[in-house]
């Protein structure tokens, strides 16, 4: 497996300057996509068995905090990373859930460059580090979380 960007990546270091924000699409998260992702994953009551998520804290069935971060993953591979010198992350800072993802919530992600720098190691790197907000169908804040994206320099 190839750790290179592909060919035709368009988006380099030099593409995420500090305050630079970018959205995606939203996606709409079915009960059946809750409960498959925390069967296999996360499989506590309140993810996995209506009737025991009504009588939970939270009052109805919700999805894995974990299944938010994989779903902003996904939303911003589609939007960004796919077209992108990506060379993956060195790691998130923080993770924070904020509201109970449901049934029927559509999910869209912002990311907003809160650093860049030059890889000090590995002089064809740059460092970006960004917060992510995962909103809601009502612009609520589901999710933020802070991490690091490693990308190849321009030639330019």
């Amino acid at each position: 497996m190839s750790t290179h960007a592909p060919d035709d990546a368009r988006l380099h270091w030099e593409d995420f300057p500090v305050g630079k924000v970018r959205e995606t699409d939203g996606t709409t998260l079915t009960k059946e996509d809750i409960v498959a992702f925390a069967r296999q994953f996360d499989p506590q009551p309140f993810h996995v068995d209506e009737r025991a998520a009504e009588r939970s804290f939270y009052g109805g069935l919700i999805a894995s905090g974990w299944h938010t971060c994989a779903l902003a993953m996904r939303l911003y591979y589609d939007a960004v990373l796919r077209r992108a010198a990506s060379q993956g992350s060195p790691g998130v800072e923080k993770v924070r859930w904020l509201r109970p993802v449901r049934p029927g919530d559509t999910l869209r992600v912002r990311v907003e460059v809160l650093e860049a720098r030059p890889s000090e190691s590995k002089p064809g790197l740059g460092l970006v580090r960004s917060q992510w907000q995962v909103l809601n169908q009502r612009d609520e804040p589901v999710m933020e979380m802070e991490g690091w994206g490693m990308f190849r320099r321009g030639q330019g």
